[in-house]
């Protein structure tokens, strides 16, 4: 989906929403419109990711229209191990990750769960996985979440900003796989899909 078509369709979701949402999801959904906008002028710019030769062909990002029922207020749970793990990368490469916590919630009537992770130096905290989705609709290495800080152990988990790691679109960069303990079994329809140059 192109730039136009993804802010024509967030639009109309906006707008067939207004006798229904309130105003807080209306303002929720603007919010994500302008974010999703600034990251193509991202990727568009000198500094993008994609690689050189592809970027003039890059017209914008494909996304999932927003799925309220997708955006979490967690608490997060010590994990059962806090130990180290290493991370297979897109280039067969590790990068060790320590197991932070884990958040539990609920959709489509059942309890699913994912690890939190940070890097060893605490500079960053780190949420990849995978589901129902990955290799088809969306990357298949899996998507990252940044959970929100809200106060002491809680989390915002939405998966409406559920984004592909750079190396979806170039395989110069070097990514993190999201590991099996991660991965959901369920489509998590909200937030980006796949490179629209992916295979191209």
């Amino acid at each position: 989906m192109r730039r136009g078509l993804l802010l024509a369709a967030l639009l109309l979701f906006a707008a067939s929403s207004s006798c229904t949402r309130t105003p807080e999801q209306r303002a929720y959904v603007e919010a994500l419109m302008q974010s999703r906008t600034e990251k193509d002028r991202f990727l568009q710019s000198s500094e993008s990711p994609i690689a050189p030769e592809t970027r003039p062909r890059f017209k914008g990002l494909s996304y999932y229209p927003p799925n309220f029922d997708l955006v979490f207020t967690l608490s997060l749970q010590p994990p059962a191990q806090a130990d180290t793990l290493q991370f297979p990368t897109s280039h067969d490469t590790f990068d060790p990750y320590r197991r932070k916590g884990v958040f539990r919630f609920q959709h489509g009537g059942r309890e699913h769960q994912l690890t939190l992770f940070e890097a060893l130096d605490g500079t960053h905290l780190f949420l990849p996985f995978t589901d129902a989705t990955s290799g088809a609709e969306t990357y298949g290495a899996g998507r990252y979440l940044d959970p929100e800080p809200l106060g002491p152990g809680q989390f915002r988990l939405d998966f409406n900003r559920a984004y592909n790691p750079y190396c979806a679109y170039s395989p110069h960069w070097i990514c993190p796989v999201a590991p099996p303990e991660n991965r959901l079994d369920f489509a998590v329809k909200a937030g980006e899909r796949n490179f629209p140059l992916a295979a191209h």
